[in-house]
């Protein structure tokens, strides 16, 4: 096994962000691939005008593209901010917002997987009430997500980035799936596995997959150090994807790595062509 046995999606937020937003679809369908994801594409606005969600998914699907992962609305992003769902206040409020429209968005286009991302610890509140919060919220989102047939991911952040994300190691990621789901009793929860953010918090990565593969519904990658390309860093990554498959993994491998100095269209020279449309 190796690359060419994955399923691959390329992340249209870090990815092809040299282009205007409508435009990235189409570049990723002529540098062949068939699926994208996406975080929540409007950072200042969790309800944007229905105009704006006809145009994206236009974009889309005149591309040719799936579309197979979507974030609710974080915040900021990429920047300080890491999630809405345990941040009291306007936050909170936004998020939850966001929820039926990102849900109608992605049932839309036939997408099977929201990403929910926790939300920074807030100075002054405490974490019990941040964490009571945040369970409400993800179990609100998780009743959406299974609405539209799809899956809740839960994700682990890393702490030299992110130091105010409770949410920094594997375990304490499906800590939190196992909550979702048992407070929901929908069982549509699962651990977004992104193997760059587990590195970068010094984690055993064989024994993280070993662990919590059946548990994982979506995979992101990215090299270790730099967040650059595969084969960039020094993360083992085809044997780290190949360990997946064996465990049973079958789902999506996001591509969620920065290009470097040069176009996104040159950055996956590393993956063979004939390996970059579903199969």
């Amino acid at each position: 096994m190796g690359f060419a046995d994955q399923r691959f999606n390329v992340n249209l937020s870090i990815l092809f962000t040299e282009l205007p937003l409508l435009e990235r679809p189409a570049a990723a369908a002529a540098a062949g691939f068939t699926a994208v994801e996406l975080w929540w594409p409007w950072i200042d606005s969790p309800t944007p005008e229905r105009s704006e969600l006809d145009a994206l998914r236009k974009a889309i699907e005149d591309a040719g593209v799936q579309l197979t992962g979507l974030n609710f609305y974080a915040g900021q992003l990429p920047g300080p901010d890491r999630g809405a769902a345990s941040v009291p206040g306007e936050e909170s409020e936004r998020f939850r917002a966001n929820i039926d429209v990102a849900a109608g968005f992605a049932e839309s286009l036939g997408c099977k997987a929201l990403n929910a991302l926790y939300g920074n610890r807030v100075v002054g509140v405490d974490p019990a009430e941040q964490d009571a919060l945040a369970l409400e919220n993800l179990v609100l989102a998780a009743r959406a997500a299974d609405r539209i047939g799809a899956i809740l991911l839960i994700e682990a952040l890393n702490k030299p980035e992110s130091p105010l994300y409770p949410l920094v190691s594997a375990p304490a990621a499906v800590g939190i799936v196992e909550k979702v789901d048992q407070a929901s009793g929908l069982g549509n929860a699962r651990f977004l596995m992104d193997l760059y953010h587990l590195s970068r918090n010094g984690e055993d990565l064989p024994s993280v997959i070993e662990r919590y593969a059946a548990v994982t519904g979506h995979v992101q990658i990215a090299d270790n150090p730099g967040r650059g390309a595969p084969g960039t860093g020094s993360l083992p990554l085809e044997d780290l994807l190949d360990q997946l498959g064996k465990a049973g993994y079958e789902g999506w491998v996001g591509l969620e790595y920065k290009p470097g100095d040069r176009p996104s269209a040159e950055a996956f020279d590393w993956l063979p062509a004939g390996a970059r449309a579903a199969r």
